[in-house]
């Protein structure tokens, strides 16, 4: 094992060295390392156990989407709205498509066929994540829409296994199960997410005084491991566990420390994957199966350039963004991998397709950053052949498509637009509570109940499960119940007309009755009641839910809390000042703005107070924050004074804002226009004549620091030791001074 680590992080290293130079991939190069490691080249040294490297390549996917996990948030895909849905739908079913009538022009069997459009349909996000950090594209807008995609396709994959695991055995695709499967996943997701932003930022909270970074990379690794081997449990793959748990500390104030520690070990293990992935090419197959290894890729690098940008185009996307998206999504990766493996686990795809499959990997992972950079002269060639008119109309339709945008919908005033608003609201609220319901009650009936059991006689186990059950159940209850029965837009359709209000009163009688459904089936899980006696319990357990202030008080405090942890993360950035609050988005609205303002090194302001600058008088702005080395003063009074590099966080109009700024720029200590040289400060032994000026007076009344910015450090008296010369020192005829100052200084002093 140590033979084949050290084999192989050798030659890797040599190859990616060679390929930093030549300014290719690194990705690239671990697969071209790993073809040279592998037992298909016979004058090179080859690895001895494939089992162990494959073993750690699983590893490095994990850790991989790991990392990617903690490089994304749920909040973003969230504000994007139905955006990425759209495009990850329409490229997955298009790519399918594609790769399935490839299959059938070979003649290969429709298990090979249905396989390969499935592996055609993923998009790697690892290779495209890599591309995106090796061209220094990954803060640009189009790549966080791109990545955006790729997490929902890896979350379609998960379900396209389960498709195509029916389709190997016989079973029909449109089957309960795919159903099923999309439910469970939908399921599990909530699920893990509510419950990790509950958990963990309350863990690494309450343990931020011990964290070091020794301690905070076996903590993380600990979490991502645990999540992970739970996701497999549930019947999913490790990676996907590993990436919910990066998504979930993604949300923690910790994220960026926890980034930056997993980085190394990242790095190791995702170099062991690719090298592994390159192991796999076979030269044999490259001969054998050229003519569809290049149709293939040919089907990849048009398909994604068409379907991708059609795709992101559908989803309210300009062209040119569209354009840089889709060329950017034109390669396949590990999804496509664990496809084949799964064909190849259940013997219902030919031998020659995971070999193919690896090879038209590398060709396109070799061409995914050439992709990238010919995604702009492509769309500079579009607009100079298309007519000018038909791109603002095809830009306009993207516009047309933004004005209906969610945002948009929130902001109206209509009726049926107040009744959309609310109705979502109360389905996510509910959707998300009653799976919260579930866990907990097969958490308490299949290992509290079991417990219980074994310290107390069974019918008592049984009632202490019950009350128990539903204590912990009574603040989900509650907010299923009465959450939303408040708001604004309940409100306004209860006092707009009387016809809105039995829909209203309908909707908390359908959400107390999910309730009373749990309650039954814990009554009956339990006990053996009439089921009208069960009934009334249940109408009563709500009522009571419902009044108790008690639980009123818990449902808040968990809720409160859970909001907290979700935007920790933003706060601590906003406090810290990388950020801007989330006001700023409201002043907007009444044609104001926050901006931030840096001071200059070299600024006049620097020493004065906010009272001396009269900044609101000036300008008509008012200072909100002054950040600095990282501590933040809200709210500032005039006594604050202003330090060089300071962040002012200020509140005004455009107009005042760009005259504010204009003014700091200009309000600098003028450049001294002296040579540098002339600038040098020297020590220079200076002997006192009977004509000096300084002669009969004290050290504190020759002014030589106040007038000609000199100062006097010593005085020789002949002694082994300079002699420390006190203000009340009178120079006399003779007195050699030893004094630091420039050139010019000394000069003027007439020394």
């Amino acid at each position: 094992m140590i033979q084949d680590l050290a084999l192989i992080l050798v030659v890797a290293g040599i190859v990616t060295l060679l390929f930093k130079k030549l300014r290719q991939p690194l990705v690239l190069g671990y697969i071209v390392a790993g073809f040279l490691v592998s037992p298909h080249m016979p004058y090179l040294f080859s690895v001895v156990s494939k089992d162990n490297i494959h073993e750690w390549a699983d590893i490095g996917v994990m850790f991989l989407l790991f990392s990617l996990g903690l490089d994304f948030s749920f909040k973003k895909i969230l504000k994007m709205g139905a955006a990425p849905v759209i495009s990850a739908i329409t490229i997955v079913m298009c790519m399918m498509m594609s790769g399935y009538s490839v299959g059938q022009l070979f003649g290969w069997t429709q298990t090979d066929c249905i396989f390969l459009g499935g592996m055609l349909a993923m998009s790697s996000t690892t290779i495209i994540y890599k591309a995106f950090d090796d061209l220094g594209l990954r803060q640009q807008r189009f790549a966080s829409l791109v990545m955006s995609v790729l997490i929902l396709e890896d979350i379609l994959a998960i379900v396209m296994m389960v498709m195509l695991s029916a389709v190997a055995t016989g079973g029909s695709p449109d089957s309960g199960e795919m159903l099923m499967s999309v439910v469970k996943i939908g399921f599990f997701l909530i699920l893990w997410f509510v419950v990790g932003i509950f958990a963990v930022p309350l863990l690494l909270k309450n343990v931020r005084k011990l964290m070091t970074s020794e301690t905070l990379l076996i903590v993380s690794l600990g979490l991502c491991c645990l999540m992970a081997v739970v996701s497999e449990e549930a019947g999913f793959s490790s990676a996907f566990g590993a990436f919910v748990m990066g998504s979930i500390l993604a949300e923690t104030v910790e994220a960026e420390k926890v980034e930056r520690v997993i980085d190394p070990v990242k790095n190791l293990f995702g170099a062991i994957f690719f090298v592994s992935v390159g192991m796999l090419v076979e030269p044999a197959v490259l001969v054998d199966y050229a003519v569809p290894i290049a149709a293939i890729v040919l089907t990849i690098l048009l398909g994604q350039a068409v379907f991708g940008t059609l795709g992101f185009f559908l989803s309210g996307q300009t062209l040119h963004t569209s354009v840089r998206c889709g060329f950017s999504m034109a390669q396949i990766g590990e999804f496509a991998f664990i496809i084949a493996s799964l064909g190849m686990s259940l013997h219902v795809i030919a031998d020659f397709l995971y070999p193919v499959v690896v090879a038209v990997s590398v060709i396109t992972t070799f061409l995914t950053p050439y992709m990238i950079r010919g995604a702009e002269p492509f769309y500079r060639m579009l607009e100079r052949h298309l007519p000018s008119s038909l791109i603002v109309q095809i830009n306009s339709l993207t516009s047309r498509v933004h004005d209906f945008s969610p945002t948009h919908a929130l902001t109206s005033a209509n009726i049926r637009q107040l009744w959309h608003r609310l109705l979502r609201a109360m389905l996510v609220n509910t959707v998300v509570y009653t799976i919260l319901m579930v866990a907990v009650t097969y958490v308490m009936l299949t290992f509290f109940l079991l417990f219980s059991r074994s310290l107390l006689p069974h019918w008592w186990a049984n009632g202490v499960t019950g009350v128990v059950t539903v204590m912990l159940l009574a603040p989900f209850m509650r907010a299923i119940v009465m959450k939303k029965n408040h708001s604004g837009e309940w409100q306004k359709l209860w006092h707009q007309s009387y016809l809105n209000r039995l829909p209203l009163v309908f909707t908390i009688v359908l959400r107390s009755a999910i309730c009373l459904a749990f309650l039954f089936y814990i009554c009956n899980y339990l006990a053996r009641f009439a089921n009208a006696l069960v009934l009334l319990l249940g109408v009563m357990v709500i009522v009571m839910v419902v009044l108790s202030r008690s639980v009123k008080q818990r449902s808040i405090r968990l809720e409160r809390l859970f909001i907290s942890n979700l935007r920790s993360r933003d706060v601590a950035a906003q406090v810290k000042g990388t950020q801007l609050p989330s006001y700023a988005n409201h002043l907007v609205e009444r044609s104001l703005n926050l901006a931030e303002v840096v001071v200059p090194e070299n600024s006049l302001w620097a020493g004065k107070t906010l009272a001396e600058l009269s900044l609101a008088p000036r300008f008509g702005i008012h200072v909100s924050s002054v950040l600095r080395g990282g501590k933040r003063h809200n709210i500032p009074n005039g006594t604050e004074r202003i330090f060089p590099n300071d962040k002012l966080q200020i509140i005004g109009t455009d107009a005042q804002l760009a005259q504010l700024s204009r003014v700091v720029e200009q309000a600098v200590v003028p450049d001294d226009d002296r040579d540098f040289i002339d600038r040098e400060m020297i020590l220079r032994q200076v002997v006192l004549t009977r004509l000096s000026p300084f002669v009969g007076k004290k050290l504190s009344e020759s002014r030589l620091r106040e007038d000609y910015e000199l100062l006097v450090v010593a005085i020789d008296q002949g002694q082994l030791n300079l002699t420390h010369v006190e203000p009340s020192h009178v120079f006399r005829h003779g007195d050699i001074v030893w004094m630091v100052g420039e050139k010019t200084s000394f000069e003027r002093a007439g020394l």
